[in-house]
């Protein structure tokens, strides 16, 4: 499964990265690296929860990111 990371400056300066495949999966950070960084393992996180609890299926046994 392939996730994408959609980043946005929100104006205050800060940086907010957000997996919409994974919903309530996002992140601020004060660049866009740490943002990225931050949503990247928050997904990780949710995907290994859901395993966890029998929740995902095959779709999660190769996992990417892209920016979008």
């Amino acid at each position: 499964m392939q996730f994408t990371i959609e980043i946005e400056r929100e104006t205050d300066g800060r940086w907010i990265a957000e997996v919409p495949e994974l919903s309530g999966v996002l992140a601020y950070g004060d660049s866009l690296e740490e943002a990225r960084a931050k949503a990247q393992a928050l997904a990780l996180r949710v995907v290994a929860d859901r395993l966890d609890h029998g929740e995902a299926g095959a779709e999660f046994m190769t996992i990417s990111f892209a920016a979008a």
